[in-house]
């Protein structure tokens, strides 16, 4: 109920009003029945404006942080973020994030609609990284297809780093649904789940028009932050092994 509140009467026409957010392809999302949504992420805002385009529910993950803040501001963030219907996963352990994984396998079961960014975290620079094999297993074990999403503009309304942004309107693109199902049973070969993986991180960028990066972005950022801190200008650039076949 609450994430409908937020939708459709709270939060949602409010960002229609001011952002206007503008949509192509949203006719590639099933009317009903379960899929993946998979996207590019350029910014918190991304999981507000995506939904707004959709009648359909969409659930993310969300960092575990949300849901387990102290005090009163963590209680109300993990009022919202429960009410608005995202699943929390901690990135540092390995059964957290088996039990988000899990939470989504139940999502879909019900015939939901599960979002996710497959880089793991929001791109600093505005280019496409890697994407982690997890979405390439959880479409194969449930057997269900992925949708892949180009969300454009919203490092603009809320830049990283900033509370707020510059005013334009976001472009949430669709692309077509991406059938694994020639790879079923298939699903703990890491060289398979990879194949798949660049192939959904492709369509992201054909989408989106982003710069690829073969690195995962959460080692992009530390190379970022190393190279700050000696005062270098260098933009990271991927060191040769990252080329490498390797489960995530």
């Amino acid at each position: 109920m609450f994430y409908w509140l937020l939708k459709w009467v709270l939060v949602g026409p409010v960002l229609k009003l001011v952002f206007r957010p503008r949509t192509e392809g949203a006719e590639h999302v099933p009317a009903e029945g379960p899929a993946i949504l998979a996207s590019n992420h350029l910014s918190y805002a991304d999981w507000l404006f995506m939904p707004l385009t959709l009648p359909r529910r969409v659930t993310f993950v969300a960092k575990a942080e949300y849901f387990t803040s102290p005090g009163v501001k963590g209680w109300f963030q993990k009022k919202f973020f429960s009410g608005a219907g995202q699943v929390p996963i901690d990135r540092s352990g390995a059964t957290a994030a088996e039990g988000a994984l899990s939470a989504a396998k139940r999502i879909l079961r019900e015939g939901g609609l599960f979002g996710i960014y497959p880089e793991g975290t929001r791109s600093h620079d505005g280019r496409l990284y890697r994407g982690k094999t997890g979405v390439a297993r959880l479409a194969l074990e449930m057997k269900v297809p992925v949708i892949p999403i180009a969300v454009i503009g919203t490092d603009v309304v809320a830049p990283p780093g900033k509370k707020f942004g510059e005013m334009t309107r976001p472009l949430v693109r669709f692309g077509k649904p991406l059938d694994f199902s020639r790879y079923e049973g298939l699903e703990n070969d890491r060289f398979i789940l990879r194949s798949i993986t660049d192939e959904i991180m492709y369509e992201i960028m054909r989408l989106s028009g982003q710069e690829y990066v073969d690195m995962y972005a959460s080692r992009a950022k530390e190379e970022q932050k190393r190279l700050d801190r000696e005062g270098s200008r260098d933009v990271v650039r991927p060191a040769p092994d990252e080329t490498e076949l390797k489960a995530s």
